[in-house]
């Protein structure tokens, strides 16, 4: 007896690929839920950050981190805090100072957070219970300088923290500034890979292998 052999059909066929494409459109779609998500949490965090900055000042008139009579006019630090007077120069220095900064704001009440109040040298390293950390994390500093790899001058800067991948960090700079790497007021880090985030003029985003840790930093605060 001859056996009927059979094959799928021109519409089984078509089925198929209509399923497979869904499932694969929606783990793309998926990933990029993800990627705008973080992109926001980092967003609110730096914006979080500036106004517990800002309400500091205003509560103390004094810096964060470089307040001379934060030993005085502080609440009674935690267990494992350490809470230090600053300089009161007006400029919050790296080392000491730097590392009083997230320490200080916590005490206040205008972080979430228990810090040590460590030595936090600025550079895109910190432990995790010294230093604010973003939700890639990476430590984020705050502190007077130059990071910024488009500004020549000094001023007070919040760093967004390190390992962002850099068509985050663009995506940052586009909804907070100029989208453009060395102007304005979101920059890329100079000493945090910069050449391969990111080009004079543009992200790095069009690479095969794009770099996966990028930083940024906010100018002029």
């Amino acid at each position: 007896m001859k056996r009927l052999q059979t094959g799928f059909t021109l519409i089984e066929i078509s089925i198929v690929l209509v399923i497979i494409g869904l499932i694969l459109g929606g783990a793309l779609k998926g990933q990029e839920l993800i990627k705008t998500a973080k992109v926001r949490s980092t967003i609110n965090q730096l914006d979080g950050v500036k106004a517990a900055y800002y309400a500091f000042q205003d509560r103390y008139r004094a810096l964060p981190g470089d307040y001379n009579q934060a030993l005085v006019n502080l609440p009674r630090p935690p267990a494992g805090t350490t809470i230090r007077n600053g300089n009161g120069n007006g400029q919050v220095a790296s080392g000491g100072e730097a590392g009083q900064v997230w320490a200080q704001l916590g005490v206040a009440g205008f972080l979430t957070g228990a810090f040590d109040g460590g030595s936090a040298t600025a550079n895109w390293t910190c432990a995790s219970n010294r230093c604010l950390t973003n939700s890639f994390s990476g430590p984020m500093m705050l502190a007077f300088g130059s990071e910024a790899r488009g500004t020549g001058g000094s001023s007070h800067e919040l760093w967004s923290g390190g390992q962002l991948p850099v068509n985050v960090i663009a995506e940052i700079d586009r909804k907070i500034d100029d989208g453009l790497p060395r102007s304005g007021t979101f920059q890329v880090g100079g000493s945090l890979n910069s050449g391969a985030c990111a080009t004079a003029t543009a992200y790095r985003i069009n690479l095969a292998s794009p770099q996966q840790n990028c930083g940024g930093v906010i100018v002029g605060l």
